[in-house]
């Protein structure tokens, strides 16, 4: 069943039905006990207090009675409740939609119109395999663990050396309390305080005044790639080439110890086979073979250095929106993420592809509850039936140590009204708007061709922006009711808020407020429309994502087993 969100704005309401179908309401404020709800020519009277994005049914619901959001199944009751009883994991289980290919259905999408956004362009950076950067990044990755101080070593020279380093105000702080300890002051309490300005200083520059047109020098590291199983170091490999071979990332230094289980000849064929004909400057270094890490470091250095002078000779020019590829995320969510930040998400995403654009929507084990609509929206019948199999696949390897996907929602999720997985689910699964499902994508996977695609990543916020930034993801949007600083090293991460309470008490992390929508502001299309005009500038480099301004450099590689 399609999934229907308001069009028009919410206004002062205090609380709402998201779908026809649904039989029970969202409450938009706190609803104190004794509250009247008139609701399709009924009124029920509220025995307890709702709060502001919690759930309550418009009738009474007696044991294994099925609850429904957004038009499908999201849990059943496990005890009587009571019409206007607010919905808790006391009272309510998980329990979803059955799904197969068998019963797919024809899909039918409209478009949305975008009249005003032909010949819109951004300015990013050409790549000689036709695609597009938002940003221009010289990257340094270890093959294995060993390197990783290494690693850091070059972080800390590049980072110091060229301005791309971040005001160090926590070291600051520290050698005041030095000094402050050292006169005896601490013991009186009387704590110099960071003037403000350093306060509010996030990055001592946004690029290096000697490479105007590099805009970084990125750093991973991981915990892999010596021991564990050939497949977990053939995924670090296409982890790795996805981010090597990155339209954001035009070039890359290699450091290996030389006799870790991902060898440099593994890398190299993984790239290839992503990206033939790969002809950016790709630099290695074995430390067995050079004997000193001063040897190593030194070598690293000059040619890295080398590197970035012929980086710095690329420039941005006009390129299409169709050339953007958006990951779709959301962590950290709450009982309004459903009806405010992703589906705004997902009218921008149904606008990218409606441009000829690319967007990847991530964590599969968000999509429980609604993969009936998946599979009806696939393209293809092979399609549906891979993501069948991704799915099954996934739920089997969770049943096989004890979890499954109704353990996904977090005590934060739960406190602020997703009580279940299908209550989650169903509303994360907006950020993917209505579009059809162009392709279905493994983890680190490349899309071949535009339009939405699904790729099978954990819930994880990490392991699925990483996940996502390995499959070409030059921009990712990632929606939030609770806050999380998550970033990611090469591609920037949008933060975008589903209330505005949340922009106004972090807004370090905040990119983009959507509580307008809540606000009865916006529509869901305006706030579309609006994010992605923003999404423009920073794709053209205009302006950085808050993650970006912080450093938040997120990479964690997925091993291939549970995480939901």
């Amino acid at each position: 069943m399609r999934v229907d969100t308001p069009s028009r704005p919410i206004a002062a309401r205090r609380f709402l039905q998201i779908n026809p179908a649904d039989n029970v309401l969202v409450a938009l404020q706190d609803l104190p006990a004794g509250t009247a709800v008139e609701h399709a020519g009924q009124q029920l009277v509220l025995p307890q207090l709702v709060r502001a994005k919690h759930k309550f049914p418009t009738a009474a619901l007696g044991v294994g009675e099925a609850v429904r959001m957004y038009g499908v199944r999201v849990g059943r009751a496990t005890q009587p409740i009571a019409a206007g009883e607010a919905l808790t994991p006391a009272n309510l289980a998980h329990e979803a939609e059955p799904y197969s290919v068998a019963r797919r259905q024809p899909w039918h999408w409209q478009a949305p119109s975008v009249a005003g956004w032909q010949g819109v362009t951004f300015q990013g950076y050409e790549r000689e395999d036709g695609s597009a950067g938002t940003r221009n990044y010289w990257l340094v990755v270890p093959l294995v663990f060993c390197e990783n101080r290494n690693v850091r070593l070059l972080q800390d020279a590049f980072e110091r050396a060229l301005g791309y380093g971040k005001t160090d105000r926590y070291r600051q702080k520290v050698e005041r309390l030095v000094a402050d300890y050292r006169a005896g002051r601490l013991a009186d309490a009387a704590i110099s305080a960071v003037p403000t300005s350093e306060q509010s200083a996030q990055a001592t520059s946004v690029r290096s005044a000697l490479f105007p047109n590099v805009d970084g020098v990125k750093f991973l590291t991981h915990e892999m790639g010596c021991g564990g199983t050939t497949e977990d170091a053939q995924t670090l490999c296409d982890l790795l080439a996805g981010y090597i071979a990155h339209p954001n990332v035009g070039g890359v230094t290699v450091l290996g110890l030389g006799c870790e289980k991902t060898q440099f000849s593994m890398l190299q064929a993984a790239i290839e086979a992503r990206a033939p004909g790969f002809s950016r400057p790709l630099l290695y270094f074995n430390q067995q073979t050079y004997g000193t890490e001063t040897a190593l470091l030194d070598a690293a250095v000059e040619q890295t250095f080398r590197g970035l002078m012929q980086l710095n000779q690329q420039a941005r020019r006009p390129m299409p929106l169709s050339k953007l590829s958006v990951g779709l995320k959301c962590g950290g969510s709450d009982g309004f993420s459903g009806i405010s930040a992703n589906p705004a998400v997902g009218f921008l995403s149904d606008l990218l592809v409606a441009l000829g654009g690319t967007t990847l929507l991530a964590e599969f084990p968000e999509l429980c509850g609604v993969e009936q609509e998946m599979i009806d929206r696939c393209t293809t019948e092979a399609d549906a039936a891979r993501f069948v199999h991704l799915m099954d696949e996934y739920a089997g390897q969770a049943a096989a140590v004890g979890a499954g996907f109704d353990m996904n929602p977090s005590p934060g999720n739960i406190r602020d009204g997703l009580i279940t997985d299908a209550i989650k689910s169903t509303g994360a699964a907006k950020k993917g708007g209505d579009a059809p499902v162009a392709g279905v994508l493994a983890y680190t996977e490349p899309p071949t061709e535009p339009g939405l695609h699904l790729l099978c990543t954990p819930g994880n916020d990490v392991l699925a922006t990483s996940g996502m930034a390995g499959s070409g993801a030059t921009i990712i949007l990632f929606t939030t009711g609770l806050g999380t600083p998550t970033g990611n090293p090469i591609t920037p991460t949008v933060k975008i808020s589903t209330n505005t309470s949340l922009a106004q008490r972090m807004p370090d992390i905040i990119d983009f407020d959507a509580g307008s929508i809540i606000a009865g502001e916006e529509t869901i299309a305006e706030a579309g429309e609006r994010l992605l005009h923003w999404l423009v500038g920073l794709a053209s480099g205009e302006y950085l994502t808050k993650a970006e301004l912080l450093g938040q450099d997120d990479f964690i590689p997925w091993r291939r087993g549970v995480n939901l």
